[in-house]
């Protein structure tokens, strides 16, 4: 296989709240207009896998999370809990899909966004609760990002997904 061209592709994670609202079909939908849907599946993470996910959160802004225990948050959280993780293909994709799932705060978010039509939640009550906010979705920031997740939530014996001629033939939004 050739050199993978990561401006092409983003990681989906549907987070536990999607999952338990009975969701993903319908956020993946969203999803499917603005990219190719290449892999879905459900998964119950591991402490390390949501770690690495949220490694920033960990180290460089970790600092700015004063109200919450966020390493106990994320167990809390995510270890035992269904999540969705989807794979997604299309021009420009981690850019386009960003826009697309809208204001990491859903009261915030426009309704034309994932998380602004779907989520529940706020910034400011996830704070007054001590907690990370519920915000139904994460897509890659970037493509460096979209690499990095790749290797945390499908791996070394997932690459044959990101074969451009296993795409030939499917239509791209």
């Amino acid at each position: 296989m050739t050199a993978v061209d990561w401006t092409a592709w983003s990681v989906v994670l549907l987070k536990p709240d999607c999952v338990a609202r009975d969701l993903v079909e319908e956020v993946l939908g969203w999803i499917a207009a603005e990219a190719t849907i290449v892999d879905q599946r459900i998964v119950l993470p591991s402490e390390d896998q949501i770690f690495a996910h949220y490694a920033d959160l960990l180290t460089t802004r970790r600092a700015y999370f004063t109200w919450v225990d966020v390493p106990a948050d994320l167990r809390r959280t995510y270890v035992g809990q269904s999540v969705g993780i989807a794979l997604a293909h299309g021009p420009d994709v981690a850019r386009r899909l960003r826009e697309l799932i809208g204001s990491f705060d859903p009261s915030r978010a426009g309704d034309q966004t994932v998380r602004g039509y779907f989520g529940t939640d706020s910034f400011r009550q996830a704070k007054s609760e001590g907690r990370l906010i519920a915000n139904i979705i994460h897509t890659s920031d970037d493509p460096a990002g979209a690499e990095r997740e790749f290797q945390i939530w499908y791996g070394a014996t997932n690459v044959h997904l990101l074969d451009p001629t296993a795409l030939e033939g499917r239509t791209q939004p």
